[in-house]
């Protein structure tokens, strides 16, 4: 899942402490690390874009991976969203949804996830704010309408009230992996 990396519209939180300007630059060359990072045969990266109008614009995205618009709604409906696309417009079998702000993250990440799917309804990747920056989905049954309805997002809360929300289904978590949100974030992750 990715935005629009434009000043302003993206990271604005990180934004607020370090400039809009250079919140943006920061994730647009993330993005691009991010997506030489996650280039692997063994699996179909798809981009979930924000705002739609941009899934059409050919400098902002590779042309050469499918994209899909996110729509509208909160990040759990967004979210829900892809779980729940057409597999003609996403490939059948199981899915992993990430964002574009977790500079930690390495093929080996989404290989344990996939492999914990493969005795598991669903995998979360424990963001260390209490949030996720991995969720996964076998989808050989659709996912819980209400998966991601109460969240508090942008909370320490917002992984426990997500797999509250998924009943009996059995979980699986991987790695801890910062996301970046704020300056001292940055700091954190000691990122170059």
């Amino acid at each position: 899942m990715l935005k629009q990396p434009r000043a302003g519209q993206v990271k604005t939180r990180l934004g607020r402490d370090i400039g809009m300007t250079a919140a943006a630059w920061w994730f647009r060359h993330q993005i691009r690390r991010l997506l030489r990072e996650m280039n692997d045969p063994r699996w179909q990266i798809v981009l979930s874009v924000a705002p739609d109008t941009t899934a059409t614009h050919p400098a902002l995205w590779p042309q050469h991976l499918p994209i899909i618009p996110q729509g509208r709604g909160d990040l759990g409906t967004r979210m829900a969203r892809i779980l729940h696309t057409n597999p003609a417009l996403l490939p059948a079998g199981p899915a992993c949804i990430i964002g574009g702000d977790i500079p930690g993250i390495r093929r080996a990440h989404i290989a344990r996830a996939f492999q914990r799917l493969g005795n598991h309804d669903a995998v979360f990747g424990p963001a260390t704010d209490g949030g996720f920056w991995l969720v996964g989905m076998k989808r050989t049954t659709p996912p819980p309408r209400n998966l991601f309805q109460n969240v508090r997002w942008s909370t320490k809360h917002a992984l426990v009230d997500s797999i509250a929300n998924m009943g009996r289904a059995r979980i699986a978590q991987i790695d801890h992996l910062q996301d970046i949100d704020t300056a001292a974030d940055l700091d954190i992750a000691h990122l170059p």
